[in-house]
């Protein structure tokens, strides 16, 4: 189990991949990027925790992996929301997902905790989910 990362911040705190963390924070930045990294390491995040919860392999649907695309279309409070909220998964998976990597790495069964940890992040994550324009 310790082929996964639980590193979603930077060494300065902020998120990995994040405007902050790479020194950009003009408007006319690309934030795409941004987001498409962070999604990406949640999502890895995830799967990680799935796998420790012994839950079957789990495609994303159409607009899981379109999020970072769909999410730019929006501005405003739309967004920042979509940021925050990602900021916010990120750090409960980061000690979530190191506290379940230490639990199996003592050799205990990580599988009870690991299924909250999932559900809390399906439940985050389909929120965000929710601000994002349909497909059309």
């Amino acid at each position: 189990m310790n082929a996964y990362s639980s590193d979603f911040f930077s060494a300065d705190g902020n998120p990995a991949g994040s405007a902050v963390s790479s020194g950009c924070i003009a408007p006319a930045c690309d934030m795409t990027g941004a987001i498409d990294q962070q999604w990406d390491a949640l999502h890895d995040a995830a799967v990680a925790v799935a796998v420790l919860a012994g839950l079957p392999p789990q495609a994303q649907s159409i607009q899981q992996r379109s999020f970072p695309m769909l999410i730019q279309d929006v501005s405003g409070w739309r967004l920042d929301l979509a940021r925050n909220g990602m900021n916010d998964i990120a750090a409960i998976m980061q000690p979530g997902l190191a506290a379940l990597l230490g639990v199996n790495a003592r050799g205990q069964e990580p599988a009870a905790a690991a299924l909250a940890l999932w559900r809390e992040f399906e439940h985050a994550r389909d929120g965000l989910l929710e601000l994002a324009p349909e497909l059309g």
